[in-house]
């Protein structure tokens, strides 16, 4: 007979915990914090964004930005993607490579999530930044591995 690990055992050892983000409007035309990173480096390992309230049908790009304590921010998708009315279950996830647009997904939709395979990110905040002063919210998930000790992540 096989040992049976649980699902949340198991993706916690792979990918490391779990820090989600409540429900909250989305920035209007603003740059806000949504996790911050504590005590040191760590690699995200999955970041997911859920519309939970649709978004006003007009263009709504939507970008990420790492804004370390100590250093220069750096863009982890590009002001491209759009969230143009999107629908209650809609998902938006950073793209392949750092810098490159933030991939949104219709609700329903199967998600490969492409991120870049070892995204360090230093103490300070992971922000969301939006182009357009629209109606919807989103709620906001992250899993990380400290890559120094005591290193941690929490919503903002």
């Amino acid at each position: 007979m096989g040992i049976v690990i649980a699902g949340s055992a198991y993706r916690a050892m792979r990918e490391g915990p779990s820090v989600p983000r409540a429900a909250a409007a989305l920035p209007q035309t603003a740059q806000t914090p949504i996790f911050t990173v504590a005590t040191g480096l760590v690699i995200i390992t999955k970041f997911i964004g859920v519309v939970t309230t649709a978004v006003q049908a007009q263009a709504t790009t939507a970008q990420f930005i790492a804004t370390p304590t100590t250093g220069s921010a750096t863009n982890l998708s590009n002001a491209t993607a759009d969230l143009n009315a999107a629908a209650v279950g809609a998902t938006i996830v950073l793209g392949a490579t750092v810098g490159s647009t933030a991939v949104v997904s219709a609700v329903g939709a199967a998600l490969l999530i492409p991120m870049p395979s070892a995204l360090v990110v230093a103490p300070g905040t992971i922000d969301f930044k939006t182009g357009a002063s629209s109606t919807g919210a989103m709620r906001f998930f992250l899993t990380y591995i400290p890559l120094d000790d005591g290193a941690s992540v929490a919503a903002a």
